[in-house]
């Protein structure tokens, strides 16, 4: 039925012809595997549970996730189902009858897909048995002491074994099977071992010698080329887990990576050029109201201002309607994530504030989780004074209040010197007198347990930023993920973002970034940089990235002082925009998320599904060599009003940015830039191959 049946490449209407020309999903099944299945431990769970519904809305019945079993998740995201499928079905009767534990369930996200759980407890007693088979099937050993390359192993092993069930009674139906990174490989392997009729994909995220080697501060990116591969490996003691990285890749029919800047560092790491490139998306969900997230901007920022009233008490001597909430998020990579970079272009966004006698004030979250004992005192006690003057000030309110009320109705104007009496005075100088404090607001809100040699904290005392009433930078420290339950700040991630003015995050090494992704389709301006998968895919798609709030770092062709001196510059020039420059800067962020959106980015994997289609079935699928057709011009164009970024604006000095300008109203239609882009994103996207490296402009530098 399917012998035939043409994947080729030619445009149709502008359109390719395999977009025309969509799958037979109801002849297939799909499977993706990875360790993050139900079990989250970084951003490859998040790129699996915002894909899910896109990708189950068109797969339907024919979509399932493979994964690890664990009790816990189980039992809180997992309904356990029996499975219609008839393949599926036999194959986990067969392993359960065998001895190995296989949950069949619908995850409870959006999109509920099907997923297939294996419990590597149960299978471990036949380890050594199939890391013998995984010696004959790619000549990789495995050393007893690293559990976690054997745990992946097991689940590789059962991942193998349940393709070859499902395979064997599939009944015509052709399988794709897609594994993310190195902890699902061992399946792939061991299934193109034993030649089981399935089409191959493999997506790496960030390749595992490149995030050990930019942890170790090597000058990377300058020393592609001339790594010794095997030696670096070997050194870091990961030398198995490479070769079960790099077979992976090699054994897969179709190989992908999330950037282009992963697709260099891969062509170099793992010796295969990227198939295609498969940008990361989120599940966007469009507010019926265009200004909701606006909204949602004041109500969250309100609640940041509250807890930053509680830690500043004593020395709350700033203007909290001019004062910026910047952060940075993400795993606790001092150099990886930038977090050096930024603390030194603070430092010097302090000199600036300080030298032009700015009004503005900027608080910067550090939210990285690191090793703490519990709660800092200082910090706690700030939160109990601000709720204790809250409670102080509607007690004193009521009976304020009530005076008024009963004077008014008498037909009387109250005598302001007596409607407070001694009392009232006297429980209100008490409270002025709880909020003086001796010492500085601390920097950190929790007791760290390295505190004498934690990077951030040794940095900062390196360049002083100590919560001095002085300095217009104010630094805290939050080393835990934040959560509603928190009794500092209760506050869940998305609303802490959303009640920020700016995510930074100049990471050196970062495959693709979903922290400033996060922040677009929130409608919050963001830092980036070009070294990370998401600044440069914002550069290939928005001709001004600056004017929509996306500030891109050079860290690729400038030192390291210069990148510095470039952030130093987009924050001091986000601090002199006045509040309606950051309200239509916000407004255009927002627009960008469509950019960002699965509907859009899901086709990224189905052209690589339908690659992987005809190199595994050749002779009923054909996909022509030629690669997909370039889309000119697909780029958010520059908007025409002002202010085109920060740094355009006209006052030499953040102490202005509360003045509005007349002419901006005249100049800026929203409505009519609205319009404009949304006749950009609905052009078809431009799904070439990885590009040939770049023309290299000058060396490249390591910062």
């Amino acid at each position: 039925m399917l012998r035939g049946r043409s994947l080729s490449v030619t445009s149709l209407s502008g359109l390719p012809q395999w977009e025309a020309d969509r799958l037979p999903v109801e002849e297939l099944l799909l499977f993706e595997v990875s360790w993050e299945v139900t079990n989250k431990v970084g951003g490859i769970c998040t790129v699996i549970q915002t894909k899910a519904k896109t990708t189950a809305n068109e797969w339907g019945e024919n979509y399932f996730l493979l994964g690890p079993y664990f009790e816990h998740n189980m039992k809180t995201q997992v309904e356990q189902c029996e499975p219609l499928n008839d393949a599926v079905s036999r194959a986990v009767d067969v392993m359960n009858k065998h001895g190995c534990k296989v949950h069949f369930g619908r995850w409870l996200i959006e999109g509920s897909p099907y997923v297939v759980l294996f419990d590597i407890s149960s299978s471990a007693w036949n380890l050594d048995r199939w890391k013998g088979d995984f010696w004959e099937a790619c000549g990789v050993g495995i050393p007893h002491h690293d559990r976690e390359a054997n745990d992946m192993l097991i689940f590789g092993s059962l991942t193998a074994w349940f393709f070859k069930e499902v395979t064997d009674h599939v009944d015509g139906k052709h399988v794709i099977a897609h594994f993310h990174e190195w902890q699902a490989g061992t399946g792939l392997i061991l299934s193109r071992a034993r030649k089981l009729p399935i089409a191959t994909m493999f997506t790496t995220h960030a390749t595992l010698l490149g995030r050990y080697l930019c942890a170790g501060n090597t000058d990377f990116y300058n020393h592609l080329d001339k790594f010794n591969i095997d030696k670096e490996a070997g050194e870091r003691q990961i030398y198995h887990r490479y070769c079960m990285e790099r077979a992976s890749v090699h054994c897969a029919h179709v190989f992908t990576t999330v950037s282009e800047i992963t697709a260099v560092e891969a062509e170099h790491m793992l010796k295969r050029k990227p198939d295609v490139v498969t940008p990361n998306g989120l599940n966007v969900k469009k507010f019926s109201a265009v200004h909701e997230f606006q909204n949602l901007h004041a109500m969250y920022k309100a609640r940041i201002q509250d807890f930053v009233r509680g830690h500043f008490y004593g020395h709350l001597d700033f203007d909290l309607e001019k004062t910026l909430f910047l952060f940075i998020a993400g795993r606790y990579e001092f150099s990886n994530k930038g977090a050096d970079i930024f603390l030194e272009s603070l430092s010097r966004l302090n000199f600036l504030l300080r030298m032009h006698k700015s009004h503005v004030t900027v608080v910067v979250f550090f939210i990285m989780p690191a090793k703490t004992n519990n709660f800092n005192v200082e910090t706690l006690k700030g939160q109990a004074v601000r709720k204790q003057l809250w409670d102080t000030v509607h007690s004193v309110k009521e009976k304020f209040g009530k005076k008024l009320y009963d004077a008014l109705l008498r037909g009387e104007i109250p005598d302001m010197n007596n409607i407070l009496d001694r009392d009232d005075i006297t429980i209100m100088k008490r409270a002025i007198f709880s909020t003086q404090r001796q010492s500085l607001p601390p920097v950190t809100t929790h007791n760290m347990v390295d505190d004498s040699t934690d990077p951030i904290l040794s940095t900062i005392r390196r360049i002083g930023l100590f919560n001095n009433r002085s300095d217009r930078v104010k630094v805290i420290l939050h080393p835990e993920f934040l959560s509603s339950t928190s009794p500092l700040l209760p506050m869940d991630y998305e609303e802490f973002v959303r009640g920020c003015h700016l995510g930074v995050f100049p990471s050196y090494y970062e495959p693709w970034g979903y922290t400033p992704a996060e922040c677009t389709v929130m409608g919050i301006p963001s830092v980036t940089t070009n070294l990370s998968g998401f600044g440069c895919f914002m550069q290939e798609h928005v001709a001004d990235p600056t004017a929509y709030g996306i500030y891109i770092v050079d860290r690729r062709f400038r030192s390291p002082d210069d990148s510095c001196n470039q952030l130093t510059q987009f924050l001091y020039g986000f601090c002199k925009q006045s509040r309606r420059q950051r309200i239509i800067q916000r407004n255009r962020t927002e627009r960008l998320s469509d950019l960002l959106d699965w509907r859009y980015l899901g086709r990224y994997y189905q052209h690589a599904r339908h690659l992987a289609l005809s190199r595994a079935f050749p002779d009923k699928f054909h996909m022509e060599p030629t690669s997909p057709p370039v889309t000119e011009g697909f780029k958010y164009p520059r908007p025409s009003s002002v202010p085109p970024s920060p740094l355009g604006s006209q006052s030499s000095s953040p102490g202005s940015s509360d003045v509005e300008d007349e002419t901006e109203d005249e100049r800026y239609d929203e409505e009519e830039e609205a319009e404009r882009d949304r006749l950009n994103i609905k052009s078809p996207f431009s799904l070439n191959h990885v590009p040939h490296g770049k023309k290299t402009r000058h060396r490249e530098y390591k910062n």
